[in-house]
Protein backbone atom coordinates (compact mmCIF):
# COMPACT_ATOMS: atom_id res chain seq x y z
CA UNK A 1 0.00 0.00 0.00
CA UNK A 2 1.35 3.65 -0.71
CA UNK A 3 1.02 6.95 0.77
CA UNK A 4 -1.92 9.11 0.49
CA UNK A 5 -1.41 12.58 1.55
CA UNK A 6 -4.62 14.19 3.13
CA UNK A 7 -3.12 17.61 3.80
CA UNK A 8 0.20 19.50 3.92
CA UNK A 9 1.23 22.62 5.77
CA UNK A 10 2.63 24.61 2.99
CA UNK A 11 2.92 27.85 5.81
CA UNK A 12 5.73 25.94 7.89
CA UNK A 13 7.91 25.42 5.20
CA UNK A 14 7.48 29.05 4.60
CA UNK A 15 8.07 30.58 7.46
CA UNK A 16 10.09 28.08 9.50
CA UNK A 17 13.51 25.81 8.35
CA UNK A 18 13.27 22.64 9.10
CA UNK A 19 15.96 20.55 10.79
CA UNK A 20 14.72 17.22 11.19
CA UNK A 21 11.34 15.45 10.20
CA UNK A 22 10.28 12.44 12.47
CA UNK A 23 7.02 10.46 11.94
CA UNK A 24 4.13 9.79 14.22
CA UNK A 25 0.77 8.07 14.61
CA UNK A 26 -1.70 10.01 16.11
CA UNK A 27 -4.82 8.55 18.62
CA UNK A 28 -7.67 9.33 17.05
CA UNK A 29 -11.50 8.38 16.95
CA UNK A 30 -13.94 7.31 14.39
CA UNK A 31 -15.69 9.90 13.41
CA UNK A 32 -12.10 12.20 13.09
CA UNK A 33 -10.63 8.95 10.48
CA UNK A 34 -13.72 8.81 8.51
CA UNK A 35 -13.64 12.92 8.22
CA UNK A 36 -9.60 12.55 7.54
CA UNK A 37 -10.86 9.90 4.44
CA UNK A 38 -13.11 12.80 3.45
CA UNK A 39 -10.16 15.01 3.39
CA UNK A 40 -11.25 17.52 5.45
CA UNK A 41 -8.42 18.69 7.78
CA UNK A 42 -6.21 21.58 8.59
CA UNK A 43 -2.86 22.02 9.95
CA UNK A 44 -2.01 25.70 8.95
CA UNK A 45 -1.45 27.07 12.95
CA UNK A 46 -1.20 23.93 14.69
CA UNK A 47 1.92 23.11 16.31
CA UNK A 48 3.56 20.36 19.11
CA UNK A 49 3.07 20.42 23.01
CA UNK A 50 4.21 18.68 26.10
CA UNK A 51 2.51 17.41 28.87
CA UNK A 52 4.77 15.22 31.36
CA UNK A 53 6.43 12.66 28.95
CA UNK A 54 3.71 12.61 26.41
CA UNK A 55 3.42 14.94 22.96
CA UNK A 56 -0.26 16.32 21.72
CA UNK A 57 -1.09 17.85 18.52
CA UNK A 58 -2.72 21.11 18.99
CA UNK A 59 -4.95 23.82 17.01
CA UNK A 60 -4.69 20.66 13.88
CA UNK A 61 -8.57 21.35 12.21
CA UNK A 62 -10.18 18.13 11.54
CA UNK A 63 -13.46 19.02 10.63
CA UNK A 64 -17.13 17.13 11.75
CA UNK A 65 -17.91 14.11 10.03
CA UNK A 66 -20.97 14.80 8.01
CA UNK A 67 -22.89 11.92 7.96
CA UNK A 68 -22.17 11.28 12.14
CA UNK A 69 -24.74 11.22 14.51
CA UNK A 70 -24.20 12.74 18.35
CA UNK A 71 -21.05 10.53 18.52
CA UNK A 72 -18.93 13.64 16.61
CA UNK A 73 -15.74 14.93 17.93
CA UNK A 74 -14.56 18.42 18.56
CA UNK A 75 -12.78 19.53 15.52
CA UNK A 76 -9.53 21.17 17.43
CA UNK A 77 -9.16 19.24 20.42
CA UNK A 78 -5.84 17.63 21.64
CA UNK A 79 -4.66 14.32 19.57
CA UNK A 80 -1.70 12.63 21.22
CA UNK A 81 1.24 11.84 18.81
CA UNK A 82 2.49 8.52 19.70
CA UNK A 83 6.30 8.17 18.88
CA UNK A 84 9.04 6.13 19.94
CA UNK A 85 10.30 7.12 24.06
CA UNK A 86 14.37 8.39 22.66
CA UNK A 87 12.04 10.18 19.39
CA UNK A 88 10.44 12.17 22.41
CA UNK A 89 12.87 13.09 24.51
CA UNK A 90 14.90 14.28 21.44
CA UNK A 91 12.41 16.63 20.46
CA UNK A 92 11.53 18.05 23.89
CA UNK A 93 15.28 18.35 24.98
CA UNK A 94 15.55 20.01 21.89
CA UNK A 95 12.66 22.61 21.97
CA UNK A 96 13.92 23.14 25.42
CA UNK A 97 17.56 24.24 25.49
CA UNK A 98 18.55 24.69 21.50
CA UNK A 99 15.31 27.34 20.86
CA UNK A 100 13.52 25.09 17.93
CA UNK A 101 10.03 24.69 17.56
CA UNK A 102 7.77 21.48 16.35
CA UNK A 103 5.43 21.75 13.81
CA UNK A 104 3.52 19.64 11.54
CA UNK A 105 4.78 19.29 8.16
CA UNK A 106 1.59 16.98 6.77
CA UNK A 107 -0.32 14.49 7.55
CA UNK A 108 -1.37 11.34 5.33
CA UNK A 109 -2.39 7.52 5.35
CA UNK A 110 0.26 4.82 5.01
CA UNK A 111 -0.55 1.49 5.37
CA UNK A 112 -4.42 2.28 6.23
CA UNK A 113 -3.29 4.39 9.53
CA UNK A 114 -3.00 7.84 10.02
CA UNK A 115 0.48 9.37 10.25
CA UNK A 116 1.93 12.44 10.82
CA UNK A 117 5.18 14.13 9.71
CA UNK A 118 6.32 16.48 12.56
CA UNK A 119 9.50 18.80 11.88
CA UNK A 120 12.32 20.63 14.43
CA UNK A 121 12.12 23.98 12.75
CA UNK A 122 14.24 27.16 13.66
CA UNK A 123 11.90 30.28 12.70
CA UNK A 124 13.00 32.20 9.14
CA UNK A 125 13.75 35.83 9.19
CA UNK A 126 12.18 38.38 7.11
CA UNK A 127 15.28 38.14 4.51
CA UNK A 128 15.59 34.55 4.35
CA UNK A 129 11.65 34.83 3.26
CA UNK A 130 12.30 37.19 0.72
CA UNK A 131 15.50 35.26 -0.43
CA UNK A 132 13.61 32.36 -0.77
CA UNK A 133 10.65 34.21 -2.67
CA UNK A 134 13.30 35.16 -5.38
CA UNK A 135 14.89 31.73 -5.64
CA UNK A 136 11.02 30.45 -5.99
CA UNK A 137 10.37 33.21 -9.18
CA UNK A 138 13.56 32.84 -10.77
CA UNK A 139 13.07 28.93 -10.54
CA UNK A 140 9.54 29.35 -12.14
CA UNK A 141 10.97 31.99 -15.08
CA UNK A 142 13.89 29.23 -16.27
CA UNK A 143 10.95 26.47 -16.66
CA UNK A 144 8.66 28.87 -18.35
CA UNK A 145 12.10 29.59 -20.90
CA UNK A 146 12.70 26.28 -21.41
CA UNK A 147 9.16 25.38 -22.12
CA UNK A 148 8.95 27.74 -24.73
CA UNK A 149 12.16 26.68 -25.94
CA UNK A 150 10.89 23.59 -26.45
Amino acid sequence: MGIKIIANNKKARFDFTVVETFEAGLSLRGSEVKSLRAGSCNLKDSYVSFKGNEAFLQKAHISEYTASSYNNHEPERLRKLLMHKQELVKIFSSIREKGYSCVPLKIYFKAGRVKLEIALVKGKKHQDKRQDLKAKDAKRDIARELKRNR
